[in-house]
């Protein structure tokens, strides 16, 4: 693969469409619980989330989905909606949140580059909330290129990150 194969280094992902089976049911955990900023509001059939006055980091919609269940485990489709926070302190107030809604973890791991809780929304999709380490700080092979490594969260030292602000 040359250089022109490749991915243009500065290309990211800019936002995410779910579909749900219930916007109100939705909008309760991703508005009232992680803090997205509804942008845009088309009734009760799809709704467009930000952070920080974007035009949607997240859309809803229930156009193929009203009233619908998650698709069955062993099928293919959607493993999780990864959403980056800037800070180890933004994360651990996340935490905060969804612990205090009650939303149980599904898993919280320290992959040496990152720190990520994993949690379920109302139709079942995965949610992984993240933050990456700076790369300075990344594990480091004898190479020189860096490895993952999949490790208990340390739950209670990153509440305590919220708690000293």
């Amino acid at each position: 693969m040359t250089e022109t194969d490749t991915i243009d280094p500065a290309v990211d992902i800019g936002h995410v469409h779910l579909k749900v089976a219930d916007i109100e049911r939705s909008l309760g955990f991703y508005r009232d619980v992680l803090g997205f900023e509804v942008t845009v509001r088309m009734g009760d059939s799809a709704a467009f989330l930000s952070a920080g006055g974007y035009h949607h980091h997240l859309g809803l919609n229930t156009w193929e989905s009203r009233g619908g269940s998650p698709p069955p485990r062993g099928t293919t489709g959607l493993f999780h909606t990864a959403i980056r926070y800037p800070n180890r302190r933004a994360l651990a107030r996340a935490l905060r949140r969804v612990l205090g809604a009650g939303i149980p973890l599904s898993g919280a791991s320290d992959h040496g580059v990152s720190e990520a809780i994993y949690i379920r929304d109302p139709d079942d999709n995965g949610v992984e909330l993240y933050r990456d380490r700076p790369r300075e700080e990344w594990p480091r092979l004898p190479d020189g290129s860096f490895t993952m490594v999949t490790e208990p969260l340390d739950l209670e030292a990153l509440l305590a990150e919220a708690r000293e602000h």
